[in-house]
């Protein structure tokens, strides 16, 4: 298969997750789809293993896949992606996910000490008064009120869930030079489904698999089946494939997609906040494109380990 189809696949997918997890949500609690959706896929990534690999994994291995991938990159992002979805428009979370090169600039201030070049700082400027516009976009709309105050509080869930997954791979870079990402993704989807297990046996005294309805049954279907299985499985061919700078690129897909499902699906409709929001951050990227790419995250891993 052509690695760079796969990677389109893989954001086609990952863009219509954001509407489609929250038309699921109306009936299906969170973190019960979320335990689901991670531990039906970890059983289906069983046969695909080379369970040798298991040796090369160190102590420190261990540490950062279960900090840097297990709770950052999955428990952290999706418990706050799905908070988020229950009190916002789903369209602002691939918007605000947009943004991690903006997270990626900051952090290489604190840890680095970088001095940025005059088109990066512009760019990232620019990039964050989009991601500011988006977050602020309820309160400036209509004023605040205890809806408006929701939706706020879910752009923000979102701006967090973007930050753990931001940071995960920076953790991992070291272990994904020596175990597969493959191996190192189930090992992170069974962990944290274990965290949602907990979560979810609250959720159970009032949800039970009797209430389940179409809504839910198409959250767990995509959730286990194509958003977390397949997908990752196209990313992961595609990053063998290709350079991992040239990766990024396909996460523009995301938001596109989002808006394309959100219409007929939940009525989501993107305002003038929004399209202005988006514009500005895609501009911002844009602008520090050629350095954001070539960011040296073994640089920013040292200073985390």
């Amino acid at each position: 298969m052509n690695p760079i189809l796969a990677l389109i696949i893989a954001n086609f997918i990952w863009g219509a997750a954001s509407p489609v997890f929250k038309f699921a949500l109306e009936n299906i609690p969170p973190f019960t789809l979320a335990f689901i959706r991670f531990f039906g896929a970890s059983l289906l990534f069983i046969p695909f293993i080379k369970w040798r690999e298991l040796t090369k994994i160190t102590q420190g291995d261990w540490v950062r896949i279960i900090i840097g991938s297990a709770f950052l990159g999955v428990f952290v992002n999706i418990f706050f992606f799905f908070l988020g979805l229950q009190r916002t428009v789903s369209i602002n979370a691939p918007v605000i996910a947009s943004s991690s090169p903006i997270l990626l600039f900051i952090l290489s201030i604190i840890f680095l000490k970088e001095k940025p070049k005059l088109n990066v700082l512009l760019g990232m400027i620019i990039a964050f008064f989009g991601v500011l516009l988006i977050i602020l976009m309820p309160l400036l709309s209509s004023g605040i009120n205890a809806k408006d105050l929701g939706k706020f509080e879910g752009n923000l869930f979102f701006l967090i869930a973007t930050i753990g997954s931001t940071i995960s791979p920076i953790i991992m870079k070291k272990t994904l030079n020596k175990v597969s990402l493959l191996l190192v993704t189930f090992i992170a989807f069974f962990i944290s489904s274990l965290g949602f297990l907990i979560l979810m046996l609250p959720e159970q005294k009032t949800w039970n698999i009797n209430m389940l309805n179409l809504n839910g049954v198409i959250g767990i279907i995509f959730g286990v089946f194509f958003s977390s299985a397949l997908a990752y499985y196209l990313y992961i061919y595609g990053l063998s494939k290709i350079k991992v700078q040239e990766v990024g690129i396909f996460t523009y897909i995301d938001p596109v997609i989002a808006v394309i499902i959100a219409i007929p699906l939940l009525g989501e409709y993107p305002n003038i906040e929004f399209i202005i929001g988006t514009l500005l951050i895609f501009l911002g990227i844009f602008i520090g494109e050629n350095r954001i790419h070539y960011h040296p995250f073994h640089r920013i891993a040292k200073y985390l380990r």
